[in-house]
Order: C-alpha cells, then sequence, then structure tokens
C-alpha cells in the first residue's frame, strides 16, 4: 500500500464508509491528550502542522479517500485547550472532558453544517477542516473567558 494512501486514509480507517471523518476526529482527541501529555502545547502545535503538511503532500497522490484533514482540524480546535493548560503550567495528564468535547462537537458542527466552511472545501482536502478547527477554537476560547469569568 502507497504512504500516501496510509497518511490519507488514516491507516484504513476510511474504510468504515460515510462517516469515516467523523472517526478520524474522534480517534483525534486521545492522540491530542497524548501529544499534550508528551509535550504541551509545543508538542501538539508542532504535530498539527507536520500533519498538514503531510496531508499537502498526500492529498494529489493518494487513491483513498482523504479523512487525515478531520484530524488536523480536530487537533486545531483543541490548540486553545492545551495553550491555556500549559500556559497555567497544569499537569500534563490533565485534559478535562468540558474542553475537549466542545471542541469534537463544534469542529464537527462547523465542518458538517457550516456553509461558508464547507464551501472551502472545492479549494481542496484541508481548508474547510482548517477553518471550522479555527472557528471551534475561536468559540471554545470565548466560552473559557466566559466560564473561568474572564470577560462578562
Amino acid at each position: 500500500m502507497k504512504i500516501s494512501n496510509l497518511i490519507a486514509g488514516v491507516l484504513g480507517l476510511y474504510r468504515l464508509g460515510e462517516h469515516a471523518g467523523v472517526f478520524a476526529a474522534l480517534l483525534a482527541l486521545p492522540l491530542a491528550w497524548g501529544l499534550h501529555w508528551l509535550g504541551g502545547f509545543p508538542l501538539l502545535v508542532a504535530a498539527t502542522v507536520v500533519g498538514a503538511l503531510k496531508v499537502l503532500w498526500a492529498a494529489p497522490r493518494a487513491e483513498t479517500p482523504m479523512i487525515a484533514d478531520r484530524m488536523i482540524g480536530q487537533w486545531l480546535a483543541l490548540w486553545p485547550l492545551s495553550g491555556g493548560l500549559w500556559v497555567l503550567g497544569a499537569p500534563p495528564a490533565i485534559f478535562p472532558w468540558p474542553g475537549w468535547l466542545a471542541g469534537f462537537l463544534i469542529c464537527q458542527a462547523f465542518t458538517i453544517f457550516f456553509g461558508p466552511v464547507r464551501r472551502l472545501a472545492r479549494r481542496g482536502p484541508l481548508w474547510d477542516d482548517l477553518a471550522a478547527g479555527a472557528f471551534a477554537a475561536i468559540l471554545i476560547l470565548v466560552a473559557a473567558a466566559v466560564s473561568h469569568g474572564w470577560i462578562f
């Protein structure tokens, strides 16, 4: 099997069918926690950037459906959680469920339902998922600021 197919299809996860992208995003959650645990926010950022570059490389070469881009968008959505914990000096094993659950749900909602984000898919893989992850990250930052009493 070609390396581009393994990257694009997340080691065969694409075989789960129509909703394989959601499963790829779900797989991104424990991987993000592991990256955060091992190296904090800098490692999650580095993995996101390297992963995005691999997706861009694999996209024109792959013969399998592209679902790895959903993982990258999901990791981007989790940047505020990881970054906030890292800045506060929280123990690396801490990765609170409200943050990653909100990140998952909001990112998936933007990817699936938000028209302007969906239209970016026409430009090629990854762009719609990066936009969904960025919008989700912004909403998570606002939600964290409100829930922790930093604003309002």
